[in-house]
């Protein structure tokens, strides 16, 4: 199985950016979080990150064929951005919407996610840690999809 992880604009800024929102964490931490439950569950990860709505859109359709799930972390774009939306949909993979804090406890205009109807689960408010949490969801269910038709690999879930 690979993963790819995707995340939008200022997350490299982490451990700089607001800690008090975003924690003292930097970009490397969650790098090698991923890193390591990825390879704890024995899946291949890429990592991308991007400032740039169109960059993201293209690590979205390069995934179609390259990989099995995405974890994303569109950030500002969570708010703002149907392209990021349509490219989720444009390529059907499983995708998980995973926010660092917790976007219904902070301003109003962030309560709006656009991508999270292309996505089969949101994970907010957990720090860092909400990208593992994303990672083991996806590998838990590819399992069940690979139990109940008999080990044929099961695209959606």
């Amino acid at each position: 199985m690979k993963i790819l992880v995707i995340n939008g604009p200022n997350i490299n800024m982490l451990g700089i950016r607001e800690p008090e929102i975003y924690g003292s964490e930097n970009y490397a931490a969650l790098e090698a979080l991923i890193r390591e439950t990825c390879a704890a569950e024995g899946v291949t990860v890429e990592i991308f990150q991007s400032n740039h709505e169109g960059a993201i859109v293209d690590a979205i359709q390069g995934a179609y064929g390259n990989a099995d799930a995405i974890v994303i972390n569109p950030a500002a774009y969570t708010h703002t951005s149907i392209a990021i939306l349509d490219a989720l949909k444009a390529v059907g993979l499983p995708a998980v919407e995973v926010h660092i804090s917790d976007p219904m406890r902070r301003e109003a205009f962030r309560h709006v996610s656009y991508v999270a109807s292309a996505c089969v689960k949101t994970i907010a408010g957990q720090g860092i840690d909400g990208y593992r949490q994303a990672i083991l969801y996806i590998v838990n269910e590819q399992k069940k999809c690979e139990k109940s038709t008999r080990g044929t690999r099961a695209t959606d879930f």
